[in-house]
């Protein structure tokens, strides 16, 4: 199981997030949604100050999983996307194109999805697992297990917290995506 941290400033300004730590509403957020979180036999979060307080703020006990680390976008890290836009335009479009690409000096897509869908694929046998990972480990998850094509990871939508459950095990995974931890906006 997957949730979305809650809503930080990085998110709301279109910002390669870095490392921006949760904001006032996004922890109020994560308080309400507390009570709807489901039960899980071993919770994890990703090394992000972000996820690391929505884990919190959600009551959660969870351990730092560093394979859940954000997708590293390099030198793009912290801007925004339309600074980036402006001043790279041929290795935005590259990006967005090319599944292998890593204009910013990061990771490529093709890497971030190998990287999500290893962890996904160790968890054989581990019981229910909730993991806290922004949206980008949550959408390559998705693409991988369900064997989609890289580019489908564009076409992928995880609103801060939501839940989104793969159930099954390597190699035969099903999803249930999107489902808010509780009433109302989710945290936006």
């Amino acid at each position: 199981m997957w949730v979305a941290p809650a809503m930080n400033g990085a998110l709301r300004e279109a910002r390669f997030a870095g490392d921006a730590a949760l904001d006032a509403a996004g922890a109020r957020a994560a308080r309400l949604a507390a009570a709807h979180v489901p039960d899980a036999d071993r919770t994890v979060h990703a090394p992000s100050e972000r996820c690391a307080r929505t884990a919190e703020e959600l009551g959660l006990r969870s351990a730092v999983e560093p394979a859940l680390r954000d997708w590293e976008l390099g030198r793009w890290a912290g801007a925004r996307l339309d600074e980036v836009s402006a001043r790279e335009p041929e290795g935005v479009a590259a990006w967005l194109a090319d599944p292998s690409a890593a204009p910013h000096g990061g990771e490529s897509l093709l890497g971030l999805c190998a990287r999500a869908g290893s962890w996904l694929d160790s968890l054989s046998g581990a019981g229910r697992v909730l993991a806290v990972a922004e949206p980008s480990l949550v959408r390559a998850a998705v693409v991988h297990a369900l064997a989609l094509p890289p580019q489908a990871f564009w076409r992928l939508d995880v609103a801060p917290l939501t839940l989104t459950e793969l159930t099954g095990r390597a190699g035969r995974w099903n999803l249930r995506a999107g489902r808010p931890l509780a009433d109302g906006p989710g945290g936006r």
